[in-house]
């Protein structure tokens, strides 16, 4: 029950009423029983600041950030962490004694399904051939090629993108000895490519290609993400590689969409066909999202199942 009491959390983007964030998040706070709710709010590009002065005198605790406000909140916030300045993007705020603090939870969402087992080949069935991850389970012991050291293996990104930029950053982390990202434009992939050596999370063993590079780089791939919108609903018949191309995946590599509906997306289903694990995008959200609210609520756990389960229910899944 919202009450004179209820603490406000939320999500601000233009246009917002799409957001999944609500749904996951109301979840987990009816779930823990704590005295909060989760809004979406409109905010137009124009109006971001004074929405920051209207959410502190309201006393808003803190809230997400979706699209066109994810890089427009840098120079409006008292304090971004190193890892959203390294990617250039801020989707998670917060309220401290300092005023509005600005994260990026991507990078730890994208990296929580793979410390976790991803699914087994695909054996049929839109629906059922990615099943939900364990919350708690043991941690990722596989990999592409056997073991969980990441310094002998290879990610292979697909697009340049915002959201590469948050998997460059994830792959840095895991310690892969190669990051390779392919893209359309050489320009493009250049300035991405020098963007990372004065970062605050410097990338050096980074690679950009064009796509005439990409059945050879797929060969060497123990890790292949798409970044890019090829494949997303409504267009679920749509892969961003070619068959000829993703017909050389390794057996064991783990081929991980970004993208969340369809579930699974033709991308994942032509990968799992030829014995590669997947894991899709549908994982990523529900774990950056546990990473926010576990930061809005000062809590070191948070019901991520709860989340996962209540946007598989939003989204028709199960």
């Amino acid at each position: 029950m919202i009450k004179g009491t209820t603490k406000l959390l939320g999500v601000i983007g233009h246009p917002v009423e799409h957001s999944l964030s609500p749904a996951m998040h109301n979840a987990a706070i009816s779930h823990l029983g704590v005295d909060f709710v989760y809004l979406p709010f409109p905010v137009k590009p124009g109006d971001l600041k004074v929405a920051l002065a209207g959410f502190a005198a309201i006393g808003v605790r803190g809230f997400s950030i979706t699209i066109p406000h994810k890089q427009a909140i840098l120079p409006l916030l008292s304090e971004v962490s190193p890892i959203a300045r390294s990617i250039g993007a801020v989707n998670t705020v917060y309220l401290t004694d300092k005023g509005w603090c600005g994260t990026n939870t991507d990078v730890e969402g994208f990296l929580a399904p793979l410390q976790t087992p991803p699914t087994p080949p695909y054996q049929g069935g839109a629906k059922d051939a990615i099943s939900a991850v364990e919350s708690c389970p043991p941690p990722y012991q596989g990999g592409a090629r056997g073991g969980s050291d990441w310094s002998q293996k290879v990610a292979v990104i697909l697009g340049n993108g915002g959201a590469a930029r948050a998997v460059v950053a994830g792959c840095a982390q895991l310690g892969c000895a190669e990051i390779h990202v392919v893209g359309r434009s050489e320009q493009n992939l250049a300035e991405f490519q020098q963007s990372w050596v004065n970062s605050p999370m410097p990338v050096q063993n980074l690679q950009v290609h064009t796509w005439d590079n990409l059945s050879m780089l797929i060969s060497q791939a123990d890790l292949l993400v798409n970044t890019t919108p090829v494949g997303m609903y409504p267009q679920g018949e749509k892969s961003p590689v070619a068959t000829g191309a993703i017909d050389r995946i390794s057996a064991g590599a783990i081929v991980y969409d970004l993208i969340y509906t369809p579930n699974p997306t033709q991308f994942l289903k032509e990968a799992q066909l030829r014995g590669a694990r997947a894991i899709d995008g549908l994982e990523m959200l529900v774990q950056q999202g546990a990473a926010a609210l576990k930061i809005w609520l000062n809590k070191e756990s948070v019901p991520v199942d709860v989340m996962r389960q209540a946007l598989r229910q939003h989204l028709g899944l199960d």
